[in-house]
């Protein structure tokens, strides 16, 4: 993701936040994510650990941050390590951060190249007792990939095993849920970017327009605002709208269709989310007409609920309850057919069968424990309800980026329209 200039007292605060949590006399260690290889001599572009970018504001590989708050030497209570640059590695892969350009972006005053790293840790290692290391803890993870950060948790396991070891994973998610004023500054730009680039596709959607044109146009919009795609797009024409995950984003829209999109922007790392369902010839059938507003009436009453006190879990269950009568309304069961259903397998799931909302920050699946924790202000979250009716080929997704405050829900993607007038009449304006 490109770099954007971001006030040094984001991090600051951060980690500030971060040592209250701690018992005392901790040494903390977060480490940077991998280049990720691809094939031959092939790799991705990388991808900082996102608990790394929060302490630290620095995107930069093989970086290292080390707290140790209490140890009696201040030089030794926050240190930061970077790889040193030198004239080849300047020829082939540019420029890479100075100790001083370091601390401008991170606030800590001791930089240190990544070869000093050994001896230090082993330092503090031998004088304290407790140790946080991190790990990707998030519930819906699938970890297939052995990460730095296990590598580092296997090998001070063998080098110190008599120490006590603590998760900072179950720390960091208490901390990056609450979003601060700064956080939400740069999500809002993410979701300001995320509306210049559907503006672009309702000037240019039409029929005989293929699915990655539209992707290109969000592209066009995103990357010229030093922004990026906050994760893999959707754009699912026809049948393929009932496809919750659609990757291919290569066919045709066709007249009379409709085409999901899934998009959000990154910005400063910060993601956005966002769903439109818009029909490709510009305007929507009847049929169309009445799953959008049923959708839309889910929307603004699920929306509604999003206040402090809730779990995002209950508020699953606020919205199928009336997920379930607007699937009646719309003739897709009947009273009787609810009278003999299956109280385990409500006929409700054939037709929305994903979750309703998502905390999004620095990751678009931000860190929580959706099923107990509760909402509270400085939380950002989705509201993005469906309906999927694959025997008439037609899917139907509304989704914004949600603010939480004490007085309740504040839309961040206010001005990005959902109203299918609005729709519409963005489609058919020249």
């Amino acid at each position: 993701m490109k770099y954007v200039k971001t006030n040094p007292e984001l991090f600051i605060t951060n980690r500030e936040r971060l040592k209250k949590l701690l018992v005392p006399g901790a040494l903390v260690v977060v480490n940077s994510n991998d280049i990720m290889p691809t094939n031959a001599d092939g790799t991705m572009g990388h991808q900082q650990n996102s608990d790394l970018y929060y302490l630290t504001g620095i995107n930069q590989e093989e970086t290292i941050l080390l707290l140790c708050p209490d140890h009696p030497n201040p030089a030794f209570r926050e240190i930061l390590f970077l790889r040193e640059t030198n004239e080849l590695l300047t020829i082939w892969e540019g420029h890479k951060y100075s100790r001083e350009e370091a601390a401008a972006i991170s606030g800590i005053s001791c930089v240190r190249w990544l070869s000093d790293f050994g001896p230090i840790f082993r330092q503090l290692m031998c004088e304290q007792e407790d140790v946080y290391l991190n790990t990707n803890e998030h519930y819906r993870a699938a970890n297939v990939v052995q990460t730095r950060d296990m590598r580092f948790v296997e090998q001070c396991l063998k080098d110190y095993p008599l120490h006590r070891y603590h998760r900072l994973a179950r720390l960091m998610h208490r901390l990056r849920v609450i979003k601060s004023p700064l956080e939400v500054e740069l999500i809002k730009k993410a979701c300001d970017i995320t509306g210049m680039g559907f503006a672009r596709v309702l000037k240019n959607v039409k029929p005989g327009i293929n699915e990655a044109e539209i992707e290109a146009d969000f592209a066009y919009e995103f990357i010229r605002h030093k922004a990026a795609f906050s994760y893999l797009p959707i754009i699912a024409s026809g049948a393929d709208s009932c496809v919750l995950h659609y990757p291919q984003n290569d066919k045709t829209c066709n007249a009379g269709d409709v085409v999901l999109m899934d998009v959000g922007a990154g910005y400063g790392n910060y993601m956005a989310d966002m769903t439109r369902t818009i029909p490709v010839s510009g305007r929507f059938t009847k049929r169309q007409r009445e799953v959008y507003d049923a959708v839309l009436r889910i929307y603004y009453a699920t929306r509604k609920e999003m206040k402090p006190g809730l779990t995002i879990e209950n508020l699953r269950s606020i919205t199928e309850a009336i997920v379930q009568e607007e699937c009646l309304r719309l003739g897709l069961f009947t009273q009787a057919d609810l009278k003999a259903q299956d109280p385990s397998a409500p006929l409700y799931r054939k037709y929305f069968m994903h979750g309703v909302s998502h905390s999004i920050g620095l990751d678009v699946h931000d860190v929580i424990y959706p099923q107990y924790q509760k909402l509270e202000p400085g939380w950002v979250l989705t509201c993005e309800p469906g309906i999927y009716i694959r025997e008439e080929g037609l899917g139907i997704r509304l989704e914004d980026t949600i603010y939480i405050s004490e007085q309740g829900p504040v839309n961040l993607m206010e001005g990005i329209p959902m109203e299918a007038d609005a729709i519409e009449e963005a489609m058919n304006s020249k």
